[in-house]
């Protein structure tokens, strides 16, 4: 993973008149060459701060600084045009980052296994259709970081033994900030951890620590 730093990073929301804390004038700098669990409750915000580390929401104060190239945050659709078929959202999305676009449609055909539904818009496609494509998609760009959020739970058995194949591959040259409920894909992708919680996040260079910790907060 390229360096990522948080700088006086706040952003909050009001929910029903309570303001709800997500990032509380966080600074943090994230090591370069780890892969990342980012640990915490429901409802910490931690899908939220990977969408602002994505650059596709902003923070109320501050900002994220990131050295390399950043997945958006995989698993979510919100990067998808609902209005598009699978295979335009494709190509829009090679155009942006500039990569071949016959060359990573035909990835995502391959992967996704949607089959006709590729070529139909994606306001039809199940959440489960949605998220094969996105991840498809993001696995056939080359990243520095990818933003994972609870991707690989996506499909059947052997569709999720693909996902997490073609995951651990990426995974060789390329690190992670991921997102999961399942502690044993943080042990088999993490080495290291983050844990969110009222605001505040701690780095831990052990994982089993950051572990530890998320679920004592969870008892």
């Amino acid at each position: 993973m390229a360096q990522i730093r948080f700088e006086n990073l706040t952003k909050s929301f009001w929910i029903k008149g309570e303001r709800k804390v997500i990032a509380d004038n966080l600074n943090l700098i994230l090591p370069e060459g780890k892969s990342l669990a980012l640990l915490g409750r429901n409802g910490a915000g931690k899908s939220t701060l990977l969408q602002i580390i994505a650059g596709t929401l902003r923070p109320d104060h501050g900002r994220v600084v990131a050295e390399g190239t950043m997945s958006w945050p995989v698993g979510l659709a919100a990067s998808f045009h609902r209005d598009l078929t699978g295979a335009e959202n494709v190509r829009f999305i090679a155009r942006i980052y500039g990569v071949d676009c016959d060359d990573l449609v035909a990835f995502v055909e391959e992967f996704a296994e949607l089959g006709k539904s590729f070529y139909m818009p994606m306001r039809s496609y199940s959440s489960g259709m949605r998220a094969r494509l996105t991840f498809g998609a993001s696995m056939g760009i080359r990243f520095d970081t990818y933003l994972v959020d609870e991707v690989t739970a996506v499909g059947d058995k052997a569709f999720k033994r693909k996902s997490r194949a073609v995951f651990a591959d990426r995974m060789k040259l390329s690190s992670a900030i991921m997102v999961t409920h399942s502690m044993k894909q943080v042990r088999e992708f993490c080495n290291a951890g983050l844990v969110l919680e009222k605001g505040e996040m701690r780095y831990f260079e052990d994982l089993e620590e950051a572990i530890a910790v998320h679920e004592a907060m969870l008892a």
